[in-house]
């Protein structure tokens, strides 16, 4: 994310840096509820609980809304765009943190025995939102680009998460029992979830106009190259070293002041020059 934020020509930069960060944040709460650091009998897992669902139901509408960045109905990086996507976030955040906690305490008319409305917001939306995001961005890459390439990594991307969400719900306690309680589906849908995140990041990176150093995009990188020995008469940058003996600056002297010029020239010292063959009028 940091080389990210070097550019100046991606489209959508900061709308899907902020999407990262989300699931950067997603991952770090989920250790402490996935391993047991916060166990589900403490007073507290509740409102942590009710958290990660938030940010979760967060994340996926920052996805969505990072869909239609690319068709430009809001010029992106300006604070429309930003402002647009960061409230859009924070309600359906308050949304469903809301609807957890009430369902965790039987509040609102809400209740645990029958957590519909939690099931919409935890796992339906974040399928409509998937969804919508990998036909938004279909449209945009048969209607705008030449290079069909990131269609690859979008099917990819959607392979990697409809594989996580099986795993999850479907072979989730048959991997536990064949691995003898080790690990569950739990462990590959977070392992499908992270290659499907990074793929987006690819998909990203392909549709953009250069590459960033060490990108995992296929385009090859332009390199500025500046030789000395290369640049004409005068066009040095290196003014520095054209100053030097090397480059026909002052001649270089040796033990005592002499240089090799005075040495060697027989124009030189008054008592004629010591080069070979010797002079009878030498000493």
């Amino acid at each position: 994310m940091s080389r990210m934020r070097l550019s100046r020509s991606f489209p959508g930069r900061k709308e899907i840096v902020t999407f990262f960060w989300l699931y950067a944040v997603i991952s770090l709460l989920a250790l402490f509820l996935d391993s047991g650091i916060i166990p589900t009998a403490n007073v507290t897992y509740p409102w942590f609980a009710a958290v990660y669902a938030g940010l979760v139901a967060a994340a996926y509408t920052c996805l969505l809304i990072n869909g239609f960045v690319g068709f430009q109905f809001a010029e992106d990086g300006t604070p429309l765009s930003l402002w647009f996507l960061r409230i859009s976030c924070l309600v359906i955040f308050g949304l469903e943190f809301f609807i957890a906690i009430a369902t965790f305490k039987n509040i609102a008319g809400m209740s645990y025995s029958k957590p519909i409305a939690l099931w919409i917001m935890y796992i339906l939306w974040p399928l409509i939102c998937t969804v919508i995001y990998i036909v938004s961005q279909l449209v945009l890459v048969f209607r705008t680009l030449e290079d069909r390439w990131p269609i690859g990594d979008i099917i990819f991307g959607a392979a990697f998460f409809a594989v996580a969400q099986v795993l999850l719900f479907a072979f989730s306690v048959t991997i536990c029992d064949a691995i003898k309680h080790y690990i569950d589906g739990l462990f590959f849908f977070t392992l499908c979830m992270l290659l499907s995140v990074m793929m987006v990041y690819k998909y990203w990176d392909s549709i953009t106009k250069e590459d960033l150093e060490f990108s995992v995009g296929s385009k090859a990188a332009v390199w500025e190259v500046k030789d000395p020995l290369l640049a004409g008469a005068g066009t040095s940058d290196y003014p520095e070293e054209d100053a030097s003996n090397y480059h026909s600056g002052a001649p270089a002297s040796l033990v005592g002041g002499v240089s090799g010029q005075q040495l060697y020239n027989p124009q030189g010292q008054k008592g004629g020059y010591r080069g070979y063959p010797p002079t009878d009028n030498r000493y």
